[in-house]
């Protein structure tokens, strides 16, 4: 490997960021920055992720840390505002934290909540954003195919962008394709890409639309970009609640993409309620620029993990620089 691992370690600062709205069942958000030649990475695989999966995540920081990227084709990238599993009426304060973001996602299919909570959170955006705006929801495979396909028909007044990982498995998201088509509902796969041991299967089984690609989930920039251009299908880059320093990387992986039809889940910075660097990546009109970013060292100490938590991170690097290499 390019980076040794005693480089890593000497350079990696480990944060704890409070969030803005409770996400993924967390108010706080941990990440590593990693600093190399080409300047800062982000390696924050949630927590419950295995060394092999995490793994892939490092490959990912190192790459970026370590690796000049692929050439920018655009200066800025347009976002779409996340919305949590929140109650109806607080989808107004949340909406508030993103500027001028036509496009809303909208977690559903949240543990413990109803298909009811689901339609009112979703009528509550498509109020607020009015006809123009863009609504799609995401479910992070939580329906099976019968339950998505009930869900679609209770959610169609709503006038969906997309359905995003509905189902977990790439057979169920075939059938539920299957049976959308004559709606001309798209279906988006990201779980069944970026978590899969073949992430062109949904491809070739003509089971999504489109394809929701991460940096950190599939190694790299460069890795995503050769995964959209195998699969053939337009593509969403998002992120997985990244400090801003991780949204570069997603900026970046967007900038290069040779087509960029839909807006990105890049703007979660939204849900951060402190951040690593002075000007958080958020949007402003919409978007989010391009470009390398450096932790100001000041928000650095004052969201130090404690000095357990850095332990955790630094051993769990450890492990899963070990299972790169293991990995030649």
């Amino acid at each position: 490997m390019d980076a040794q691992l005693t480089d890593i370690l000497d350079a990696v600062r480990v944060v704890s960021l409070p969030l803005a709205t409770r996400f993924r069942g967390v108010d706080h958000r941990e990440a590593a920055l990693i600093r190399g030649p080409e300047g800062w990475a982000e390696f924050s695989p949630f927590l419950e992720y295995d060394d092999d999966e995490a793994a892939t995540w490092l490959a990912a920081a190192i790459d970026f840390a370590y690796a000049p990227q692929p050439a920018a084709v655009r200066a800025d990238i347009p976002v779409n505002a996340t919305m949590p599993a929140v109650a109806a009426e607080r989808v107004p304060e949340v909406l508030a934290r993103y500027d001028g973001c036509r496009t809303v996602k909208v977690k559903v299919a949240e543990r413990g909540q109803t298909l009811a909570d689901d339609v009112a959170r979703v009528r509550a955006v498509r109020d607020a954003m009015g006809p123009e705006g863009r609504i799609r929801v995401d479910a992070n495979g939580g329906w099976n195919v019968d339950e998505a396909e009930h869900a679609a028909h209770a959610l169609a007044e709503f006038d969906l962008e997309y359905l995003e990982q509905p189902c977990a498995t790439v057979d169920e998201l075939a059938e539920l394709r299957a049976r959308l088509r004559r709606w001309d509902l798209p279906v988006a796969a990201d779980e069944s890409v970026r978590k899969a041991q073949d992430p062109l299967a949904v491809a070739r089984a003509d089971a999504a639309d489109l394809i929701v690609v991460k940096a950190q989930p599939l190694g790299g920039v460069r890795r995503a970009l050769d995964i959209v251009a195998a699969t053939g299908l337009p593509a969403v880059v998002s992120s997985a609640l990244d400090t801003s320093i991780g949204l570069s990387q997603g900026a970046a992986l967007a900038a290069a993409l040779p087509a960029l039809q839909f807006d990105c889940g890049l703007g979660t910075a939204s849900l951060l309620a402190a951040d690593v660097v002075a000007e958080p990546l958020a949007p402003r009109g919409g978007v989010i620029p391009v470009g390398r970013l450096t932790p100001d060292e000041a928000l650095l100490d004052a969201y130090a993990a404690s000095p357990e938590r850095r332990a955790w991170w630094i051993d769990r690097i450890t492990r899963c620089h070990a299972a790169l290499t293991a990995r030649g």
